[in-house]
């Protein structure tokens, strides 16, 4: 007993091709696809009456119909002949580097961010020099003060020691 036939469809948008034969994998094989279609739903099996006539009619032979003409006649597809191909010889354009890609500019609050960011360090930088302004100024004082009170300091220890010679000498 022969094995059933099963009529398979394809299609590439423009034209449809139809196979009668026994496998989804030997109607691959007459389309000369290498890839699963059934898998991808580029290929299907139809039950269509007048596809499946046609289809029987000549089992293993690709049939094509134009996909706008669907309720038209099956026409048989024919093989093209192979054409000699001349090649030629490829010209070689040295590779360009690609551009850089062009950077967005900042955004207007990054600009705002950043302008804020300066004006707290200049800030900073005025608050930190009137400290050193008041601290040259506490230490210019506190040399003052110091330089009064080690001028006291020898005066008054000249005078304790005028007066401690003359105890002495009195002593004898």
């Amino acid at each position: 007993m022969a094995a059933r036939l099963k009529v398979f469809v394809t299609s590439d948008g423009l034209t449809d091709y139809v196979v009668a034969t026994t496998s989804k994998a030997k109607a691959l094989a007459a389309w000369g696809v290498s890839q699963d279609a059934f898998q991808r739903g580029h290929a299907w099996q139809t039950d269509d009456p007048a596809l499946v006539k046609a289809a029987t009619a000549t089992p293993d032979v690709v049939l094509r119909r134009p996909v706008a003409g669907a309720r038209g006649k099956v026409a048989r597809l024919k093989p093209a002949a192979p054409k000699a191909v001349k090649l030629k010889p490829a010209k070689l354009k040295p590779a360009k580097p690609p551009k850089p890609a062009k950077p967005k500019g900042p955004t207007k609050a990054q600009l705002k961010r950043v302008a804020d960011l300066e004006g707290q360090l200049a800030a900073l930088g005025k608050r930190v020099e009137a400290e050193r302004a008041k601290l040259a100024r506490d230490a210019a004082a506190l040399a003052k003060r110091q330089a009064g009170v080690e001028a006291k300091a020898r005066t008054e220890r000249s005078r304790l020691q005028a007066r401690l010679k003359a105890a002495r000498q009195a002593l004898g």
